[in-house]
């Protein structure tokens, strides 16, 4: 698989267990690819000693970088790296977001690679804002490591739209099942397909008396049973691999992927910022933190990151 040649990993700075780093090289030995193994860190009260010089103030700031360079290599070293080219960068940045995808833009890498944090109370997983700005905004793939293993011969599922007539929603559709059809020959796993559709809208079966619900949900579904099959036949995928079922999107994706024990779901992010970010979110928000696996997250073709260098 030539598509991730040049992977971004992000180190989490409270715990020893690197499970993205762990990930990345998983993947790079099956690719050959390089890792950069990244890492932003900020403490306030360097920047608020107002007794200290602008020099000494920048001293401090390195003595503290070299010291994360150092435990960060420490790890590395205990980790089975042959024959891989792994490097290591710190930077000081107050929000380690814009650092991730800065250093995305400016050295062209294909893939960023990120741990998740689990709560061991609610027994789920907790996304950080900084997640939700790295998903919304980074212009290259997103792959979120869970605790899930990738077995031998275990189960890709590639999440998408095959209902709509809209050529953004066919694009990403292209998208997501190549990358789980190059993935999955990487990896030696098995490729399913999830889409799901909308039963009838209530308001309608409220406002007009003599509409045939069981009609427009029949109609629906061999809509979209026709549409999967086409589109799995398409890309070669077995129909058994392949379902179609009525419901919102973020429960339809959670049931097949426990269904089938997936290691990783692919599915496609809008990208929204701002106030529609905030109050709307989209599909790949509302079921990532649902999911026991890992989450691969694509942007639409052309998608622009808002913090694009000019």
């Amino acid at each position: 698989m030539k598509k991730y040649q040049n992977i971004l990993t992000v180190i989490d700075p409270t715990t020893e267990d690197q499970k993205a780093l762990k990930r990345s090289i998983e993947l790079a030995q099956h690719t050959n690819a390089s890792i950069t193994v990244f890492l932003s860190i900020f403490d306030f009260s360097y920047e608020m000693t107002t007794m200290l010089s602008s020099d000494e103030r920048e001293s401090m700031r390195q003595t503290v970088i070299d010291d994360r360079y150092k435990w960060i290599n420490n790890i590395i070293e205990q980790l089975n790296t042959d024959p891989l080219k792994i490097n290591t960068k710190v930077v000081w940045h107050n929000r380690p977001f814009e650092a991730v995808i800065a250093e995305v833009l400016d050295h062209n890498h294909d893939i960023v690679i990120k741990g998740t944090h689990e709560h061991d109370k609610l027994k789920s997983v907790i996304f950080t804002p900084t997640d939700w700005h790295i998903l919304r905004k980074c212009p290259c793939p997103v792959l979120l490591v869970k605790d899930h293993l990738w077995p031998e011969n275990g189960n890709i599922l590639a999440a998408i739209n095959v209902g709509s007539d809209e050529e953004e929603h066919h694009s990403l559709n292209h998208k997501i099942t190549s990358q789980a059809k190059d993935l999955a020959q990487t990896i030696n796993a098995n490729v399913h397909i999830v889409n799901s559709y909308p039963g009838t809208p209530v308001n309608i079966t409220i406002e007009i008396p003599e509409f045939n619900a069981l009609e427009y949900n029949q109609n629906m579904l061999n809509h979209h049973k026709t549409a999967m099959a086409e589109h799995a036949k398409n890309y070669d995928i077995s129909q058994e691999n392949t379902y179609v079922k009525e419901g919102l999107p973020e429960d339809v994706i959670e049931q097949v992927a426990n269904t089938i024990d997936a290691e990783l779901v692919i599915l496609g992010t809008v990208g929204r910022t701002g106030i529609s970010a905030a109050l709307i979110g989209n599909t790949a928000e509302h079921v990532i933190d649902r999911l026991n696996c890992d989450v691969l997250a694509l942007k639409p073709v052309g998608y622009q990151s808002p913090f694009s260098r000019s």
